[in-house]
């Protein structure tokens, strides 16, 4: 199918998906009747990953059938949306990814949007993206940390290459700040932290996630979030607006996808079982622990929100 016809597709089906007004062949009150899975386009051990188990366990239950992830990785986490955006859709395959699905497009040159090539089930979750420093570094602010690196250029900066929006905080940050950083890729959040835990590197822009559990056992310390206000779980950290940065406001948002052509009332029956495990208190709890706030909402507000960030990173 020629590109311009696939998204003129996609844009008649998320209509009438939002509307209601679609009942393909394929669609079944009874699903599911088998496993269903979510591609995860980044390693286990990361905030994504984290979330994504969270919430199939308690699906498989709601559901009554087993939702299992699988990690695709590789090529900025574009390897596993690829996957996903290519697959059947019957209904059992899904892709719960975070905003590089808006992000990778711009940052890569793909000749395509994920935000136009796959259609918005639900908001899962959001966070913010923190500043984390090894304590052999000696710093406990944003400001003892630019004038460290003022006095120390070329700082190991441990960045997810598949997580663009903590790039993307480094950059803007590094700019704002009139410091250099050097750019240090991972494919994954656990590996990159795990250097961060062992002082491989000094300084991470990363989820909270992976780095909480740390921080509260003292082997790293969270000196700065990117949130508009200071997440629940991280009362005592300070924003960057807080330090200064009034134009650094950034927060990672993961979401749930379906490939065009999965059946509405599929896409609507699993909105609605995601919408019940989202407010399991245990899953709830969990996400607060891990920094992340629960959000849920219409596919509606998903595709809005997905589009809205495509638009802002590509100015970006």
């Amino acid at each position: 199918m020629r590109m311009i016809g696939r998204r003129n597709f996609i844009k008649g089906v998320y209509g009438l998906t939002l509307a209601g007004g679609f009942r393909p062949a394929l669609a079944q009150t009874s699903w599911p009747t088998k496993p269903v899975r979510f591609i995860v386009p980044l390693a286990a051990g990361g905030a994504l990953d984290f979330a994504a188990r969270q919430c199939s366990g308690i699906l498989s239950r709601i559901l009554a059938q087993q939702v299992f992830v699988e990690n695709h990785t590789g090529a900025g986490g574009t390897i596993g949306m690829d996957a996903a955006m290519k697959a059947t859709p019957d209904g059992y395959t899904f892709l719960l990814t975070n905003d590089n699905a808006a992000i990778a497009p711009h940052i890569l040159n793909l000749s395509y949007d994920y935000t136009k090539e796959l259609l918005p089930v639900i908001t899962i979750t959001r966070q913010p993206i923190v500043f984390a420093v090894h304590p052999s570094l000696g710093v406990n602010s944003v400001d003892e940390l630019v004038a460290y690196v003022k006095n120390n250029p070329g700082l190991p900066l441990p960045v997810r290459a598949s997580a663009p929006t903590s790039m993307c905080s480094a950059h803007g940050f590094a700019k704002e700040a009139g410091i250099n950083l050097e750019h240090v890729p991972y494919r994954g959040a656990g590996q990159a932290v795990t250097d961060l835990v062992a002082g491989h590197v000094k300084f991470g822009i990363l989820g909270p996630a992976a780095l909480v559990p740390h921080a509260a056992a003292g082997t790293i310390a969270i000196i700065a979030q990117t949130g508009e206000k200071r997440s629940a779980a991280l009362p005592d950290i300070p924003t960057l607006i807080e330090a200064g940065y009034k134009d650094m406001v950034l927060q990672s948002w993961f979401g749930l996808f379906a490939p065009v052509g999965t059946p509405a009332e599929t896409i609507k029956a699993l909105n609605t079982a995601t919408a019940q495990a989202l407010d399991d208190p245990t899953l709830r709890e969990n996400f607060t622990k891990a920094s992340m706030e629960t959000v849920g909402g219409t596919p509606e507000q998903l595709g809005t929100l997905a589009r809205s960030d495509s638009d802002k990173y590509a100015r970006l």
